[in-house]
């Protein structure tokens, strides 16, 4: 065994040093002296690398003592691309043996490729001079301009090698960041409904639920997701650097959906109306269904749903027709200028107090409004619930109820009276074609 050992060391060290020297391999076998301790890479725990043509695999080479496979790998490349770059024929591979030193060199118009070793003879199960074969044959097989379907179906096996070879080498890290994934969104929707049940007990509010719960959602999976990254080997500050770039792109790109996601905010946090509420934005009017981040749902009287972004809501004027549990109506009605007004002020109390639906306290005012030409209007004022069919129910009652008690009172409600004055030369004149007109009809 000690004796094996004495032969084998030198040997692959040797076959180290002929990968290096591209020229020539030397006549004795020198020992070269032991090379520094260098950090532990990721491809220095790799096996085997491979030996690329035109960018598509070939083979595989393994390590040799002091020079790692991935090194190795990228020498023979860098000499073939060096081949493939001449104007000059490539001439075939030939495979020269070195009985001496049991090794097999593989050369292209005298210039040496790469050194077939013991050690690769004995990764792959087969001697030294019938690996140097295969191999040979396998690099005159691809220098020569090969076909578009040899070509696709290389590139093709190439990239799924690449492919299989990065999952491997990243499958603990994928399946970290899966699980850390998965961990948070279950997370999420924990706080999400900590953060719901926090704000019932707290706000009462649905509009303010849901923008707690949204928050607290979407901030976990940013944590989650930066975690998520680091353990994928995310350099969080090129990371940051790429935000800042391209971040004044994304602002312009993006200006009017990330006002309408702020403006959204705002409007869960100021809660200038909530959930079933009925207001008047701009020209709309109606019950609101449904606030998101992005824009508010608004069902009008007539069934039309009308989808408001946040951005038109926070920018226009809103009235909140169901903010106080009731709201004033107005009621106007003439009187005749004989008619008592302050008897006329008790009818139209007396009525307005017995419909159903009108809040006694405030209790009805009525008001004299206007002096017309030919009728005191009187402005009656009382109370209803601020629901809109209420409302308007109860003033249509509360006005057909003040019309009926003021005709059974005697109270005359007359319609607007307009009187004419003509001159002296338009009566005349009048007259003349009256009179003209019955003398026509006589005759």
């Amino acid at each position: 065994m000690l004796l094996v050992l004495i032969l084998v060391v030198p040997s692959a060290r040797l076959q180290a040093q002929d990968e290096a020297n591209p020229e020539e391999a030397p006549a004795l076998p020198a020992l070269p002296a032991s090379p520094a301790p260098t950090p532990d890479r990721a491809e220095d725990r790799l096996f085997f690398a491979d030996v690329l043509v035109r960018g598509q695999p070939v083979f595989q080479v393994g390590s040799l003592t002091g020079l790692t496979a991935s090194d190795r790998a990228q020498i023979i490349n860098r000499r073939i691309a060096g081949l493939l770059s001449q104007a000059q024929e490539l001439k075939p591979v030939a495979v020269q043996v070195d009985d001496e030193r049991q090794i097999a060199l593989l050369t292209v118009n005298n210039r040496v490729l790469m050194t077939v070793t013991q050690q690769d003879a004995a990764d792959f199960g087969l001697t030294v001079e019938e690996l140097a074969q295969q191999w040979a044959d396998r690099l005159n097989r691809v220098l020569a301009q090969p076909n578009l379907a040899v070509d696709v179906l290389q590139r093709l096996n190439g990239t799924a090698r690449q492919l299989v070879d990065d999952t491997i080498v990243l499958l603990p890290s994928l399946v970290g960041a899966i699980l850390l994934v998965g961990l948070t969104w279950i997370v999420a929707k924990g706080v999400r409904r900590v953060g719901r049940l926090w704000a019932e007990q707290t706000e009462g509010d649905r509009g303010t639920e849901i923008l707690i719960g949204r928050l607290c959602y979407g901030g976990v999976w940013v944590l989650g997701s930066v975690v998520a990254l680091g353990v994928l080997g995310l350099n969080f500050g090129t990371l940051l650097g790429t935000l800042g770039l391209t971040s004044v792109a994304i602002g312009f790109s993006l200006r009017d959906v990330l006002s309408n996601y702020i403006s959204g905010v705002i409007l869960l946090a100021a809660r200038p109306f909530r959930i079933s509420d009925q207001v008047v934005i701009g020209s709309y009017e109606g019950t609101v269904v449904q606030i998101q981040l992005r824009a508010t749902t608004m069902r009008t009287y007539d069934g039309r749903l009308v989808y408001i972004p946040n951005q038109q809501v926070f920018q226009k004027s809103v009235v909140n027709n169901t903010d106080s549990p009731v709201r004033r109506s107005d009621v106007v009605v003439g009187i005749d200028y004989d008619a008592d007004i302050n008897a006329a002020r008790q009818v139209i109390v007396e009525a307005v107090t017995q419909i159903k639906g009108v809040e006694p306290e405030p209790p009805p005012l009525v008001l004299v409004q206007d002096l017309a030409p030919s009728t005191v209007k009187l402005e009656v004022r009382f109370w209803v619930n601020s629901r809109r069919q209420s409302y308007l129910q109860v003033t249509s009652a509360a006005s057909q109820a003040i019309k009926e008690s003021l005709q059974e009172a005697g109270i005359e409600m007359p319609t607007e009276i307009y009187t004419l004055t003509f001159r002296q030369g338009a009566i005349d004149t009048i007259s003349a074609i009256v009179a003209e007109g019955s003398d026509q009809q006589e005759s």
